[in-house]
């Protein structure tokens, strides 16, 4: 099984309505996935956050695409190949 990220792209983001130093947004990232012989394409859109106050535009932007970066990072150990481990 293969899983790879073709790209990302922030969406949308603006200031949280009752918290005032988080930033929430979407990011899409597009997906490639190889399973079985079976190649599929598709996308996610994840929602994405960061306490990162009153900051230039490209730290914001920064800050969420870490954030996605991370969701994805959990996401592919979840589906990475599980090698069989001998019994004690």
């Amino acid at each position: 099984m293969s899983f790879e990220v073709i790209g990302c792209q922030l969406l949308h983001f603006g200031p949280h309505p009752s918290m005032p130093q988080r930033v929430t947004g979407a990011v899409r990232v597009r997906i490639r996935e190889e399973f079985l012989g079976n190649v599929t394409d598709y996308s996610l859109d994840l929602k994405v956050k960061s306490d990162c106050g009153a900051v230039p535009h490209e730290q914001v932007r920064t800050a969420l695409l870490s954030h996605a970066a991370h969701q994805l990072n959990k996401l592919k150990a979840r589906h990475a190949e599980r090698l069989p481990v001998a019994a004690e």
